[in-house]
């Protein structure tokens, strides 16, 4: 019976329909754009103060919980690479609104690519497992399966610290390249784990609610 709750509310989840598949696919970016602003607010006025105490250098680049990494992780397991442009828009647009504007200016030459790299990096890696014949999206099972979800985010980490590494080369001092990539790993499962958090706690208030 739990498990019948919990696959009904993923297809909820999976909503908005349409029987326009271009207002579907606008609705789903639109959507996701608002939540990645939504995660990278939470970010930017939480976690980075805190941090930017410690690790000023560090911050400009990475964040110790960076919660839009779980929006990508999550987002792309249901909607697959329909998922990427909102994850731009949100990511663009959220770097407009957060980011200090000396720092979008020093780092405008590669901020598209760093964006893209991070949009990518979770479908990169579904895409890889499902290469390699495991096939993980929500579209196949629709019962959560954190097991799975933890390593696609953490591959998908692997993916964006490597990425984000090579797009921001030049600006990093070498002496905190190695500490750039570590947050940047750290960040992103740490920020899926606190949003896969959130969303069973959300699926238990639903569950409760029907009851």
């Amino acid at each position: 019976m739990k498990a019948n709750a919990q696959s009904t509310e993923l297809k909820a989840l999976m909503l908005p329909t349409s029987d326009q598949p271009a207002l579907r696919f606008a609705i789903v970016t639109v959507l996701l754009a608002a939540v990645y602003i939504v995660a990278h607010g939470a970010t930017a006025f939480v976690v980075e103060p805190i941090q930017s105490r410690l690790f000023e250098d560090v911050t400009v680049f990475a964040s110790l919980l960076y919660l839009p990494h779980g929006v990508r992780v999550i987002s792309t397991w249901i909607w697959r690479w329909q998922a990427i442009p909102g994850l731009i828009l949100g990511a663009l647009i959220a770097e407009l609104l957060f980011t200090d504007a000396s720092i979008v200016a020093m780092l405008e030459p590669v901020l598209l690519e760093s964006i893209l790299v991070g949009a990518l990096s979770a479908y990169i890696a579904f895409e890889a497992l499902r290469l390699a014949g495991e096939d993980i999206y929500a579209g196949r099972n629709l019962r959560l399966q954190w097991t799975h979800l933890l390593v696609i985010g953490i591959v998908s980490s692997l993916v964006n610290s490597i990425g984000q590494s090579i797009v921001f080369g030049g600006f990093v001092m070498p002496d905190d390249a190695f500490l750039v990539v570590l947050f940047y790993a750290i960040g992103d499962i740490f920020g899926l784990l606190a949003v896969m958090l959130l969303a069973v706690l959300a699926f238990r208030r639903l569950e409760r609610s029907r009851t």
